[in-house]
């Protein structure tokens, strides 16, 4: 019992560390870059952006935080109160970064600033998104669409900044927007390289008359798990044994070198998965 109740205060710690650390890196991206050329990101947090642009009042983080609260009442009754309080705490140390936070990198280049600003800001986004909450904003409308209309996440997105581009559109030079989308993509693309540097998996299909000693091999030598599948050759008719396991980018050269050696004939097949769950892989995330 002791054993269980200090796994789930490690984890609880390890994601408010998650979430502290990738609003630190984002706000440094939008305070010492982002704000200093007048770019608008995608998102919730772009939106208060253009708020603070247009009015001049308050600042792009409490804009954020003002955004975000009618979003926390309508999923404090259909999302799970962990989720949301994960949330709130990333809103509101976002927030607080962003207040408190006075940097400018001095990237005078509109492109290199571009450039720069959505490295840095998709790095923020992928380490808060590593943990089981998120820094609010869009993430809270999404899930709730994708649960009750089956709407996709990223078409969500994509539908949104889409309209928030064309508002900016309207009110900016084309220079001004351009470099924003532009650094809206890299953002988005910063983020993808950091979810998947962590949860990547690559599935591997092997085909091999010895498929006994590639499946001892596996699961002796590898410590891995392996699975067998029934497979049948369309052209010959005959039956074999197929070996699939799931492994990742460290360990399938290893894995290819330890079959070939078993069976240089065999054949291998991999696969790259972005996320595996369950069976001592990832844990499903409830929201």
């Amino acid at each position: 019992m002791m054993q269980k109740n200090w796994h789930k205060v490690r984890t609880i710690f390890l994601d408010i560390i998650l979430i502290t650390m990738g609003s630190l890196v984002f706000a440094v991206g939008a305070e010492a870059i982002i704000v200093h050329h007048k770019f608008i990101i995608g998102g919730l947090y772009g939106t208060g952006l253009f708020a603070y642009y247009k009015t001049g009042y308050l600042s792009p983080g409490i804009w954020f935080f003002l955004l975000n609260i009618p979003l926390f009442v309508a999923g404090w009754f259909y999302l799970s109160k962990r989720f949301l309080l994960y949330s709130l705490y990333g809103v509101t140390i976002l927030t607080f970064f962003s207040e408190v936070l006075t940097l400018n990198f001095q990237i005078n280049d509109q492109l290199y600033a571009a450039v720069a600003g959505g490295a840095i800001c998709g790095l923020g986004s992928g380490i808060v998104l590593r943990s089981r909450g998120s820094a609010g904003g869009l993430d809270i409308v999404a899930i709730l669409l994708n649960r009750y209309f089956n709407l996709g996440v990223g078409k969500f997105y994509i539908m949104f900044n889409t309209v928030l581009f064309l508002v900016v559109m309207s009110q900016y030079k084309p220079d001004i927007v351009i470099a924003s989308i532009i650094m809206t993509f890299i953002s988005s693309v910063s983020l993808e390289h950091v979810l998947a540097l962590f949860n990547q998996r690559k599935i591997v299909y092997i085909l091999s008359s010895n498929h006994e000693a590639i499946v001892e091999t596996i699961i002796q030598d590898l410590n891995m798990g392996a699975t067998l599948l029934e497979a049948q050759g369309a052209y010959s008719g005959e039956k074999k044994q197929m070996v699939m396991t799931i492994t990742n980018n460290l360990q399938v050269k290893r894995l290819e070198n330890k079959v070939f050696t078993i069976d240089p004939d065999a054949l291998f097949i991999v696969e790259n998965s972005f996320n595996v769950i369950g069976s001592g892989f990832n844990k499903r995330q409830n929201y």
